[in-house]
C-alpha cells in the first residue's frame, strides 16, 4: 500500500501544475493516526493565496482515493513559507517550463514579513537561452508570487518566481 505521505507528495500545485506540493515546499507534514486517518499540514506561499481551497480539496481527494477515509488538512502560517523551501527538483521543473526559478530569499528580520513592491533584488537569467541580459516588465504576473520579465538577448518574455 502507498503511504499517505507518498500520495500527498504527488499532488500537483493548481497554479504551477508541473510542480508537486512537495516540490513547492508547501507540504510540511503528513501523519497517519491510529484509527487510519491522515493529518496533512501545509503552509501557503502567502496568507491570501487563492489556491489554498483547491490544494486542500486535491489533497483530500487523492488521499481518499488511496483508501484513507478520514482526512484532515491543516494550514499553518508560521514559520512563513519561503522560496528557499522549493526543492532543487522543483527549481529544475520551473526552468524547464520556461519560468525563472527564484534565487536565495532575502534574510528576514523577526516579526511580520515586510512587503516589498520594488524590483527584484536580482536579475534572473532567461530560462530559454540562459542570458543574464534581462529586464522586468511588470512586478505582477499571473499569480502574486510571479513577475514578468523579458530577455534582451532572445527577446522572449518569461515569468520569474519572486524571492520571498
Amino acid at each position: 500500500m502507498v503511504t499517505a505521505r507518498e500520495v500527498a507528495e504527488r499532488v500537483a500545485d493548481p497554479e504551477l501544475p508541473m510542480m508537486t506540493l512537495a516540490d513547492l515546499g508547501i507540504l510540511r507534514d503528513v501523519s497517519e493516526t491510529e484509527g487510519g486517518g491522515v493529518v496533512v499540514t501545509i503552509t501557503p506561499t502567502y496568507s491570501g493565496c487563492p489556491a489554498m481551497a483547491a490544494i486542500r480539496a486535491d489533497l483530500s481527494t487523492a488521499l481518499r482515493a488511496a483508501g484513507y477515509a478520514d482526512v484532515r488538512v491543516r494550514t499553518v502560517l508560521s514559520p512563513a513559507w519561503t522560496t528557499d523551501w522549493i526543492s532543487e527538483r522543483g527549481r529544475r521543473k520551473l526552468a524547464e517550463a520556461g519560468i525563472a526559478p527564484p534565487g536565495p530569499a532575502p534574510v528576514r528580520p523577526r516579526g511580520p514579513v515586510p512587503v516589498t513592491l520594488g524590483p527584484s533584488r536580482r536579475r534572473p537569467s532567461c530560462p530559454r537561452c540562459g542570458s543574464d541580459d534581462t529586464e522586468e516588465t511588470s512586478r505582477f504576473g499571473a499569480t502574486a508570487c510571479k513577475a514578468l520579465w523579458r530577455c534582451r538577448a532572445c527577446r522572449e518574455p518569461f515569468e520569474h518566481v519572486k524571492e520571498l
